[in-house]
């Protein structure tokens, strides 16, 4: 195992953590992305090195700076997103076994397609009504376990760590601010939820080194603090505009790696 390989895992945990604190998103979409890109890891193996780096609580920083502008997590809302995710990442991790390379690849594309179409088609709120930092109103419990299983779903298949589903499920679906959305979602990602799922893939023999994965690990600690400080800064209509448009990139990434098979 050389430097270099140290370096590149530094560096996509960096990228993957950036992106998490800005967007709060759980930094697996995009630590599956750039192992593919940087580290060069086939699909299984990218999605098993973003499980096993999410296990350690990577996210603290960045809901600490979250907190201190103000976004709250209601309790029973954790409670309630984290059965939904145990659930379905479990659920997830035993259906991705049986299934080839090629096939996560255009999953992953159709699913990022359909979370962007739903970011897309959000219709803001009024200017007339009050832009709560903290969403007021009541959600069922039922709404709330459904985002959880579809989040875990997708981390468990896909070893994209669900955090996209659920800021996009919080925001698009049941109207929750964004600032806030992307703190829930910072929140669940220092539960070790992934833990199932990442011991499927580590079982199967789909990751890396110690090494490269310290290497995420390490990045992800910084890169989300630097990104939270940076979302803070950020009105949520732009925040908004740029998940729409890291989502589109994805996008676009994983269908080119999938027509290039």
């Amino acid at each position: 195992m050389s430097v270099g390989d140290l370096v590149a895992g530094v560096g996509v945990g960096l990228v993957g953590g950036v992106t998490s604190g800005l967007l709060g998103v759980s930094p697996g979409g995009g630590l599956v992305v750039f192992s593919n890109l940087l580290l060069g890891a086939e699909q299984h193996v990218a999605q098993g090195i973003s499980l096993v780096a999410q296990i350690p609580p990577t996210s603290i920083s960045g809901i600490r700076r979250y907190w201190e502008k103000g976004s709250r997590t209601p309790l029973d809302w954790l409670v309630l997103l984290t059965i939904g995710f145990l659930v379905g990442g479990i659920a997830g991790a035993l259906a991705a076994v049986g299934v080839s390379s090629a096939v996560l690849r255009w999953t992953y594309v159709v699913y990022l397609t359909a979370l962007d179409a739903m970011l897309v088609l959000r219709r803001e709120r009024q200017p007339s009504q009050p832009t709560a930092e903290n969403h007021s109103g009541q959600i069922h419990w039922s709404a709330l376990l459904l985002v959880g299983l579809a989040a875990g779903f997708s981390s468990g298949f896909m070893g994209i760590g669900g955090g996209l589903a659920i800021t996009v499920g919080l925001t698009s679906w049941l109207r929750v601010p964004q600032h806030q959305s992307q703190m829930v979602s910072l929140v669940i990602s220092i539960i070790p939820t992934t833990i199932p799922a990442a011991w499927i893939y580590w079982h199967q023999g789909w990751s890396v080194s110690w090494l490269v994965l310290g290497g995420v690990v390490f990045g992800l600690w910084g890169g989300t603090d630097l990104g939270a400080r940076l979302a803070n800064r950020v009105e949520k209509t732009t925040l908004h505009r740029i998940l729409v448009g890291f989502v589109s990139v994805m996008v676009i990434y994983m269908a080119y790696r999938a027509i290039e098979g």
